[in-house]
């Protein structure tokens, strides 16, 4: 099974083209710095709302992740426009096909 992190967040509309800009220098420093990243998938949910989800190898691994928080400069980028963050949720894949 995979664990998967789902956040939602809140960006202000002006800023999504900044954040959408800014999405691969978080991503290739998630893949140079955190251990057990699988994947991330980025859904707009409104004008203002975003829900990411990210696939981990373990729940250690995601846990470790937030224990770093903003510690690369691409993921600092990322994060400052965020607004607020509306709710972060933990799951497992159950997927038969799935790593």
């Amino acid at each position: 099974m995979t664990t998967v992190e789902m956040t939602r967040f809140r960006v202000p509309a002006e800023h999504a083209d900044a954040l959408l800009a800014a999405r691969p220098a978080m991503l290739r420093d998630f893949r140079d710095d955190r251990a057990g990243f699988l994947d991330a998938r980025l859904v707009r949910v409104s004008a203002d709302e975003w829900l990411d989800i990210v696939f981990w190898a373990s729940s250690e691994d995601f846990a470790e992740s937030r224990r770093r928080g903003a510690n690369r400069p691409g993921i600092q980028t990322f994060f400052s426009l965020i607004d607020a963050v509306i709710s972060v949720e933990e799951g497992t894949t159950t997927d038969l096909n799935q790593p």
